[in-house]
């Protein structure tokens, strides 16, 4: 009997919430070595598929860095980075466009298992891209500059899971490898989200990097730049914080990056008080207890 009582007081906990996030758009971005390991993916889209039936409208931005990497090896092709942007020549482009793919068919069958409509798409099909600047010539590698927000919408409307790959195309046609993170954020901007989550394979941002207690469970922008000043963010965490930063900046309400190998972690850090992860959060926002 106590444990039932015990659900029933967490089903009560996040009633609130159900209320206040019904029919709102959350972005949600999953990639690197997470995005392959079964039993953390069935967790979270499971987790995504009550955020469905629960009436929120839900986006899944994936990556897929390692089977683009695998798929790369064994094509004799070097895998090739700068300031964490893999170099992209055409015969990577076409290796990229095919791993993501795969992966996006991947996860749209799993999420149908699981009970809920979902549609996956291209991001070349919605995204204009224009080609990244950078020190170095990245290649085929772009960065988001608009949106076809009607056509994702209108897969909403119509009660979809919508899986988007990070993928863009320019005016004239060519296609660019985006990074997942940052598109991801993008989506969320444009489509004035009420949340973007990233997960992630630690819990959040840790003011020391071996000591899990050490999460800091909200940050502002301000902070942010601090603590990059600093070094507690730092290689990985800092596109993953920058892109939150901007999701919030272009009036996203709530960032959050959370550890994916948490089970149920998504619910956990939506639906409860405390969450479980770190909130990024704009100056104006109350932050969490």
């Amino acid at each position: 009997m106590q444990e039932a009582i015990k659900k029933a007081d967490v089903l009560i906990e996040a009633l609130p919430y159900l209320r206040k996030f019904r029919h709102k758009i959350f972005v949600l971005k999953y990639g690197g070595s997470i995005l392959m390991e079964e039993k953390v993916r069935r967790s979270i889209l499971e987790d995504l598929v009550f955020l469905f039936f629960a009436g929120i409208q839900v986006i899944l931005v994936h990556g897929g860095g390692p089977e683009i990497s695998r798929r790369l090896k064994e094509n004799s092709i070097e895998s090739e980075f700068h300031a964490g942007m893999r170099i992209t020549s055409l015969k990577v482009l076409d290796i990229v466009r095919e791993s993501l793919a795969y992966i996006n068919q991947k996860l749209v069958k799993e999420i149908r298992s699981l009970g809920a409509k979902a549609k996956g798409i291209g991001g070349e099909e919605v995204i204009f891209a224009v080609k990244k600047k950078s020190a170095r010539d990245l290649g085929w590698v772009g960065e988001a500059k608009a949106l076809e927000k009607e056509k994702i919408l209108s897969f909403l409307r119509r009660s979809h899971i919508l899986v988007v790959s990070p993928l863009g195309r320019d005016r004239k046609n060519n296609l660019y490898n985006i990074n997942a993170d940052a598109a991801a954020a993008f989506l969320a901007k444009e489509l004035a989200a009420e949340k973007i989550v990233l997960f992630t394979d630690v819990k959040g941002i840790m003011r020391k990097r071996e000591d899990e207690s050490s999460l800091i469970s909200s940050v502002t922008k301000s902070q942010i730049e601090a603590l990059i000043k600093e070094g507690v963010i730092a290689q990985g965490m800092i596109p993953k914080v920058l892109a939150a930063d901007f999701a919030v900046a272009g009036g996203v309400n709530k960032a959050h990056i959370i550890d994916a190998k948490i089970p149920h972690s998504l619910l956990l850090e939506i639906f409860t008080n405390r969450g479980i992860g770190t909130e990024i959060i704009s100056e104006t926002v109350r932050k969490r207890r």
